[in-house]
C-alpha cells in the first residue's frame, strides 16, 4: 500500500470528509473509485481500524488545493468524525511506475534527511510544490521545521530502500543566508 492521505476530519454536516494529501496534486486521488483505509500506528488510538479495508467513494471534490470526499452510507457529521485519523492508501500495483529519479511524496515522507557532513538533519514530514520545484519539510530534532529545495544542487542522494536522503544542506544554513 502507497499512503496517498489520512483524514484530517469532518466537512460539514451531511457525511463529507476532509483529507490532507501526501500527493503533489490534491485531485491525484480522483483516479481511483476505491480507497483502502486504516491505519499504521493503531495502538490505543480510538476509531482506528487495525487493518486495511476497501472503501468506495461515492464523490469527491478538490476545494482550495485539498480534497473533500463522501463514502455511501456516510451521511452525518458523526459519521464523517468516526474517519478521523484514518490513513487513505492505494496498492502500489495500482499505480503507473516512476521513472529513475523520481519518488511518489508519500515514499519520501518519514525518510531520515542527513547532510553530506553526516549530521542528522530530521524527517521528512511532507513536501509541498512552491510552483518553481517542490520543497521538502523536515522537522528537525528540535521540533522546528527546515525547507529544502528538491532540486539537484541540494538533494544528492534519495535511497527509500535505506529511508534516507543526503543533502547538501548545512544543519544552521537558515542563520548563514
Amino acid at each position: 500500500m502507497l499512503v496517498m492521505a489520512r483524514i484530517i476530519g469532518a466537512q460539514g454536516i451531511l457525511g463529507w470528509v476532509k483529507l490532507k494529501t501526501y500527493t503533489e496534486y490534491a485531485e491525484s486521488l480522483t483516479d481511483y473509485k476505491t480507497w483502502w483505509l486504516g491505519n499504521t500506528d493503531n495502538a490505543g488510538a480510538e476509531n482506528i481500524l487495525p487493518h486495511w479495508r476497501e472503501q468506495a467513494i461515492e464523490t469527491f471534490a478538490v476545494q482550495n488545493k485539498g480534497l473533500i470526499a463522501k463514502f455511501p452510507s456516510c451521511n452525518d457529521r458523526t459519521a464523517a468524525e468516526s474517519y478521523r485519523g484514518l490513513l487513505v492508501a492505494i496498492p502500489r500495483s495500482l499505480l503507473p511506475p516512476q521513472p529513475e529519479g523520481e519518488f511518489y511524496w508519500s515514499d519520501l515522507i518519514g525518510l531520515r534527511v542527513e547532510n553530506v557532513a553526516g549530521d542528522h538533519l530530521g524527517m521528512v514530514e511532507n513536501l509541498m510544490d512552491t510552483g518553481a520545484n517542490q520543497v521538502l519539510c523536515v522537522r528537525m530534532v528540535n521540533k522546528k521545521e527546515l525547507l529544502i529545495p528538491f532540486i539537484g544542487s541540494a538533494i544528492k542522494q534519495v535511497s527509500v530502500a535505506d529511508k534516507k536522503i543526503s543533502v547538501d544542506w548545512a544543519v544552521d544554513w537558515d542563520k548563514q543566508h
